[in-house]
Formats: structure tokens, C-alpha cells, sequence
């Protein structure tokens, strides 16, 4: 009878159990287009200080999960290219960092509190979970973000090898590796 009640309380607790989602190692992305053809030309930030939440579910773990990025460190795959970016569009209107909030997430769409050039504006984005790691994606609009200055200053710097046309919608993304550790 002991060991049926242990059994029972066994898997009881099983049954109950608490999950803490955790991350280490975040990754935003972004693909800019170039030239009339919308050619996509993507990276990363070397740079970004991600802050999650424990939770019991995914939906809790990315609410109120924040992440800050630091603009010098544009990761393009070129050099040449990550120093233009910084000089003529991050620089050209002072922009050192970029925040952004999850304050939505349910049914994988989300929406994320982007703050960049002193401007705030929720983006809705899509994102899946699978393979221990969450996904997101969304475009932003760089008028909306008060960054036509620097679109016109990386376009002037980059006219030629844009064909003389940069586009102000940009996909942007993020990864987070995650754990599932219950207990």
C-alpha cells in the first residue's frame, strides 16, 4: 500500500512539475535592401545584452524579456561595410543603441517595443519555437523610427554600389537558445 501511495505522489508531482525557461547568447539579425531589385545584404550585432524572464511557459519567458543592442558592434560579414554602416547611418543621427521589449506574445505573433533614435513604436512580429530556440521575425519601417536622415546619409555614402537606391523597410529577427529544465 506505501509504495502505491509513492507511486501515486510520484507521479502526481511529475505531473506538476515547474519548467524555468532560460537563455544565454541571443542573436538579433537584419537584412537591409539595396538597388532596385531589392537586393538583401544582412547581418548582426556582435553586441547585445539580453535580459529574459524565468517562466513556466514560453508565452511567460518572452513577455517582458528585453534585449539592448549596441550599435557599433554591426556585424555584416565585410568590415569595410560594418564601419560605413556606423559612420554613415548609426553615427549620422547619434544612434548607440537599440532596445526592444516583448510585450505580447501569444499563438506566435508577438509584439515588440522597439526604441531607436529616441522613438518607441510597437512592431508586431511572428516567431516559432522549436529545436531549443525561439525565433522572431518582423520589418520595420525606418520613417517610423525618425531615421530618414540616416537612410539619405548611407544611400549618398553608398550611391553607387546601391544603384542609387536604398530601401527603408528592413527585416529584423532575433534568436534565443533556450533550456527547458523541470524539476
Amino acid at each position: 500500500m506505501i509504495k502505491l501511495i509513492l507511486a501515486g505522489l510520484l507521479v502526481a508531482s511529475t505531473a506538476f512539475a515547474e519548467c524555468t525557461y532560460y537563455s544565454e547568447n541571443a542573436k538579433v539579425t537584419w537584412k537591409a535592401f539595396k538597388t532596385y531589385e531589392k537586393i538583401g545584404v544582412g547581418g548582426s550585432f556582435n553586441h547585445v545584452v539580453f535580459s529574459p524572464r524565468s517562466a513556466k511557459t514560453s508565452e511567460e519567458f518572452l513577455v517582458g524579456s528585453h534585449i539592448t543592442i549596441d550599435t557599433a558592434t554591426v556585424n555584416s560579414g565585410n568590415a569595410g561595410r560594418d564601419a560605413t554602416l556606423v559612420a554613415s547611418f548609426f553615427k549620422t543621427q547619434n544612434v548607440t543603441s537599440i532596445t526592444a521589449k516583448i510585450i505580447s506574445a501569444k499563438n506566435s505573433k508577438a509584439q515588440v517595443e522597439i526604441t531607436m533614435n529616441g522613438v518607441t513604436k510597437a512592431v508586431p512580429m511572428s516567431y516559432t519555437i522549436q529545436e531549443g530556440k525561439i525565433q522572431g521575425k518582423g520589418v520595420i519601417d525606418l520613417s517610423d523610427f525618425a531615421m530618414l536622415e540616416s537612410l539619405q546619409s548611407i544611400n549618398k555614402t553608398c550611391f553607387d554600389l546601391h544603384a542609387g537606391k536604398t530601401w527603408q523597410d528592413v527585416e529584423i529577427g532575433f534568436e534565443i537558445p533556450i533550456a527547458n529544465n523541470c524539476y
